[in-house]
């Protein structure tokens, strides 16, 4: 009886051996199948009846931008970005960051003397969780940039100078250009020097929240 009962104790552990290791071995697969489950699916972008303008300090250079706003897909960012907007975050920001295949901006630490900071902050407001959709990243999309985890997004914000597929379902998009891609162009042209950093200065005057015609 006793040799019967270690035996059976030694299978039983065996199997739940097998059985913690497979658990364990599943768990990227689970994690992948939860991420996926939260990307939405077969979504069409709607236009807020309130568009964003960016107007530049040198417009005769930049000129005006204007986007529309997806709050049906992404309702959580565009509702930040419509608040930081109002609140004047954006106001004396650069485009910090240019290069072939995005510009970028949205940092209020670009408006201190220090080019080294440009890119790492964001506002005092709480990190926005992402809001993945299936819509590609085509050319003039604007996505929430974010840190190293998905629910990392908080100011900073890029539109796309051409098609970008490996950006599709890991960055929030919550807009389009509708007006102002050649100017998106030119900015993406300035070129860059260190840390992707225009070779000038490219100054955001104001972006507003203004009725869409």
């Amino acid at each position: 009886m006793t040799y019967k009962f270690s035996r059976l104790l030694s299978v039983s552990f065996i199997f739940f051996s097998l059985l913690l290791f497979l658990s364990c071995d599943n768990k990227p697969a689970a994690n992948k199948a939860a991420a996926n489950a939260e990307i939405k699916k077969g979504v069409a972008p709607v236009a807020d009846n309130e568009i964003a303008v960016i107007e530049m300090e040198n417009a005769a250079a930049y000129g005006t931008i204007k986007i529309e706003l997806y709050s049906n897909i992404a309702p959580k960012m565009v509702a930040r970005f419509k608040e930081l907007a109002r609140e004047g975050v954006y106001n004396g920001t650069t485009f910090h960051r240019v290069n072939q295949s995005v510009i970028q901006a949205g940092d209020p630490l670009s408006k201190d003397d220090n080019p080294t900071n440009d890119g790492m902050g964001g506002s005092d407001k709480p990190d926005v969780s992402a809001e993945f959709s299936d819509i590609p990243y085509d050319t003039g999309i604007v996505g929430a940039a974010r840190g190293q985890g998905n629910d990392t997004a908080n100011s900073q914000f890029f539109i796309t100078l051409k098609r970008e597929s490996g950006f599709d379902t890991r960055y929030t998009i919550f807009g389009k250009v509708i007006e102002g891609m050649n100017n998106v162009r030119t900015i993406g042209s300035v070129g860059p020097k260190e840390m992707e950093r225009p070779m000038e200065n490219v100054v955001i005057k104001s972006v507003t929240i203004q009725p869409r015609n």
